[in-house]
């Protein structure tokens, strides 16, 4: 049961849906443009490629749950 539901969040996720867990918080795919940056051990500028990363933002009952308030 537990695997068909992260198969299910993964691939709502690679839609780039986001998801919502109630309580818990919300999970998003966002896209990051190409962006200027340089190799620390050369010095040499280059390009860094567009990607998408996920992230995730916790719920303020999560919060408060974490930090021990009601």
């Amino acid at each position: 049961m537990v695997e068909v539901l992260l198969e299910q969040i993964k691939k709502t996720l690679e839609r780039e849906d986001r998801i919502k867990i109630t309580g818990f918080g919300n999970f998003e795919v966002k896209r990051k443009a190409d962006r200027r940056g340089r190799n620390p051990q050369t010095g040499e500028a280059l390009t860094i490629q567009s990607r998408r990363v996920l992230t995730f933002k916790p719920s303020a009952v999560l919060k408060n749950s974490i930090n021990g308030e009601s």
